[in-house]
């Protein structure tokens, strides 16, 4: 059974748009899926251009994925698993994330 930490309010999170949370000494960029309603979570760190930034990136559905662009070089990282669509060998953590009682939370 996993143990859970509550990261921010499920009311902070603008559709579509990122924020940014630490998570255990970590970066994590949480993101609101608009039509589904489902909240992702993944590592705010891109390996590509060795910044934080992902939770600032756009998000974009490519070919039936939803994803978010680095706002540095522009590859796509898939929401639901923190693969790099153009790089897979760069691809980032993704995290367990739901919403209980208004929280996002995130598995430890």
């Amino acid at each position: 059974m996993s143990s859970w930490t509550t990261v921010c309010q499920f009311e902070d999170l603008i559709p579509n748009t990122g924020v940014c949370a630490l998570h255990n000494g970590e970066q994590v960029a949480i993101f609101l899926e608009k039509s589904e309603q489902k909240v992702y979570a993944i590592s705010n760190y891109d390996p590509i251009g060795k910044a934080n930034v992902l939770s600032r990136g756009i998000v974009a559905d490519v070919q039936g994925t939803f994803t978010v662009a680095s706002p540095l070089y522009k590859q796509h990282f898939a929401l639901a698993s923190g693969e790099c669509l153009e790089e897979p060998e760069n691809s980032v953590k993704s995290y367990d994330v739901r919403v209980h009682e208004g929280e996002v939370q995130l598995a430890n």
